[in-house]
């Protein structure tokens, strides 16, 4: 088994009035490496998702957006997992991040679910917390009674700028994951920012 990455999944919920919102930023990842590697998420009923194949450092990897809402991620995640014998270590899922102020992008491996729903939904699935995670920062509304209306509100014009900035910088680095240099990637990101 190779340490590399061979599946990638993005996180947010389905549908248009969602589409913008902070809590889809893994989703909006997902869509822009999907258009980085020239390839088309296309319904897949036995993954309850959007799933393409595509190439990244000669080798092949599933990209995976759950269709399912953010609660029931690991659904997809399991089943894409299972029928292509994905461990959970050649996993990242790629997530918005509450902890992180927008711009700040972290990679990290295992761990907890730190209250992000889908993550604990993923956990729970795979019965593993073991696979890497791609934290994309949207702040914190300073709050706690005011983090939903955060999360399910859309970018600003300004934050969506720098939403997609983070999303450039973490998509140079898939290269080094799917290759298995992860201490690399993570280097080079964390002194980036």
């Amino acid at each position: 088994m190779s340490d590399g990455i061979a599946l990638i999944a993005g996180l947010g919920n389905p549908g248009q009035q969602y589409q913008h919102n902070r809590h889809n930023a893994g989703a909006l990842f997902l869509e822009a490496l999907s258009r980085e590697t020239g390839v088309q998420l296309k319904p897949e009923s036995k993954f309850f998702g959007l799933t393409a194949r595509c190439t990244i450092a000669g080798q092949d990897v599933r990209l995976l957006f759950p269709s399912t809402y953010m609660n029931k991620s690991g659904q997809a995640l399991a089943a894409l997992a299972q029928y292509y014998r994905i461990a959970p270590q050649q996993i990242l899922v790629a997530y918005d991040e509450l902890d992180l102020p927008l711009g700040t992008t972290r990679l990290k491996t295992g761990g907890g679910h730190g209250g992000h729903n889908g993550v604990r939904d993923i956990i729970q699935a795979l019965g593993s917390a073991d696979f890497h995670r791609l934290r994309l920062g949207i702040g914190h509304p300073g709050d706690a009674g005011q983090v939903l209306g955060h999360v399910l509100g859309d970018f600003s014009r300004s934050e969506r700028d720098t939403m997609d900035t983070q999303i450039d910088n973490a998509i140079k680095l898939m290269p080094l994951l799917v290759e298995g240099k992860l201490q690399t990637a993570m280097h080079q990101l964390h002194t980036k920012q």
